[in-house]
């Protein structure tokens, strides 16, 4: 039996509505995106196979909520999870606005979303890559410091671009080709974990005030509120450091040599 004969037949017998429910159910596995009490963003849900999986993993105290240009067929379902829907382009500033009216801040943002296919590889390649790049746009704009976000993308040339260009925004970035795919696809989701809400990245340079000393005998710099441990440092002393590790909450940095 062929893998998309297998993911069919299992999704019609299990009900979901779709066969990437398994997709979903694997990147979870492998890069753990969802959770009990998460708040999960779904973009171009329809039609509302990877909202059946955040459902059944985010618990009574999660939200999902499912973004498309379709209508979507409500989730029935009966643990208690708030699930809503939003019709509407997600390209649209009206649409990302009603999504954070509705969640404030998402934990997730997934993106299951692909082009229309042209048979011509790499024009269905740099659709998939516009398509990422967009949900991307969204996630930059409702995801909670510390979320995560995965979007498919086809493989091919503009991958590198798009995986640094995320990678600046989130701790760390991978790439997960998930089991469901279909066979010979190129298809991969680009995982984003961490999102950085911080002032500061990795290699900038900047003068700062030792406020206090840590538990660990780091000094503790403040920048715009963000917290930077500074390595052989005591309170009072402003010098120049450099940042050479970010995390959602908190970075790690040292002075520069002459200080």
């Amino acid at each position: 039996m062929s893998g998309k004969d297998e993911y069919y037949n299992r999704a019609k017998q299990e009900g979901y509505r779709a066969r990437s429910a398994y997709k979903l159910k694997q990147l979870d596995e492998t890069a753990g995106l969802l959770g009990e009490g998460r708040t999960v963003v779904d973009l171009g849900a329809a039609p509302g196979g990877w909202l059946q999986v955040a459902v059944e993993r985010v618990g009574e105290r999660g939200t999902v909520v499912g973004v498309d240009r379709q209508r979507i067929e409500e989730i029935e379902d009966d643990r208690g999870v708030s699930v809503e829907y939003v019709r509407g382009d997600m390209t649209e500033d009206d649409t990302v606005e009603e999504v954070v009216d509705l969640v404030g801040e998402a934990d997730t943002v997934l993106s299951d979303m692909a082009p229309n296919m042209s048979g011509d590889y790499d024009l269905d390649h740099a659709r998939s890559v516009h398509l990422a790049r967009q949900a991307f746009a969204v996630a930059d704009q409702v995801l909670a410091s510390g979320g995560d976000f995965a979007a498919k993308v086809f493989d091919g040339r503009d991958l590198d671009d798009l995986r640094e260009d995320v990678a600046e925004e989130f701790e760390y970035v991978r790439e997960v080709r998930p089991d469901a795919s279909r066979d010979a696809s190129s298809e991969l989701y680009l995982v984003g974990k961490g999102y950085l809400t911080a002032p500061v990245r990795v290699g900038d340079e900047l003068e700062v005030t030792i406020e206090d000393v840590g538990s660990e005998g780091d000094g503790i710099a403040k920048v715009d509120g963000f917290t930077l441990f500074v390595g052989g440092t005591e309170a009072g002393e402003t010098l120049t450091v450099r940042v050479d590790d970010v995390k959602p909450n908190f970075g790690f940095a040292q002075p520069l040599d002459g200080y």
